[in-house]
């Protein structure tokens, strides 16, 4: 009778590498599992993690949001561009803690020689608190407005500007005391940074897509003399944070 052969034995079938998880609206996660699973979807343009709880964001509407947001970006750069020692981003991730890691459609830094307390980690990604922080809000003013204004104030970012776009009102907040409280305009209807001397922003041309009164402000406030005070209040080089 003729050997029967044996089929040789079937090598160990190799583990397939698990893939890894999308981001969804509403997933409860780690800081770390957010942006492990944020990196790995490069063609996402924007997820927050507030307080463990993941928030993406819907289309954009160049109304609602593109124009409000462009004009504060440049609002913000011309302040920064102006005094050394201050930085702008725009749309820049920032780890708060392990549940919350805002995405601020803008924001402020001080050099650390101006008290500043965020950096930039070796990850590309700022760590700490932002000195001043923006929100250009439509459909999600009532969430700016809360949880998120909350984990601003908790973690220590010093001022909060909430444009409200579809309201057509800018709300500005400065930390006194462990609370917010609300920056009212002066009589000429101009707000002022109680943080920043010279930043100053007049509300109705921001909503109103107003550039030219817009820059007329922003140009009075670093004319002034409080901005000129602070910048020669102490030697500051213009360089990163």
């Amino acid at each position: 009778m003729p050997a029967v052969l044996e089929p040789p034995p079937r090598a160990p079938r190799k583990a397939l590498p698990s893939a890894i998880p999308p981001l969804e609206n509403g997933d409860r996660l780690s800081a770390s599992e957010f942006l492990r699973r944020y990196e790995a979807m490069p063609d996402l343009k924007k997820a927050e993690l507030i307080d463990g709880e993941v928030y993406m964001a819907s289309p954009v509407r160049v109304d609602q949001h593109g124009i409000p947001d462009s004009l504060a970006q440049f609002w913000l750069c011309f302040y920064a561009v102006s005094t050394p020692g201050v930085t702008s981003a725009t749309n820049s991730t920032v780890r708060l803690g392990p549940s919350n890691v805002p995405q601020p459609d803008g924001m402020l830094m001080l050099a650390a020689s101006r008290g500043g307390k965020s950096k930039i980690g070796p990850d590309g990604y700022l760590h700490g608190a932002p000195d001043l922080a923006v929100e250009i809000a439509a459909s999600s003013a009532s969430r700016d407005a809360g949880k998120k204004r909350q984990v601003y104030r908790d973690f220590g970012v010093q001022e909060y500007i909430l444009v409200r776009s579809l309201d057509g009102e800018v709300d500005w907040w400065s930390l006194e005391d462990d609370e917010y409280v609300r920056i009212e305009p002066d009589a000429q209807g101009v707000l002022r940074s109680r943080l920043l001397p010279g930043l100053w922003l007049d509300p109705v041309a921001l909503v109103n897509e107003d550039g030219p009164r817009l820059l007329a402000v922003a140009q009075q406030g670093i004319a002034s003399a409080e901005h000129v005070a602070y910048l020669q209040s102490a030697e500051v080089a213009p360089a990163a944070i």
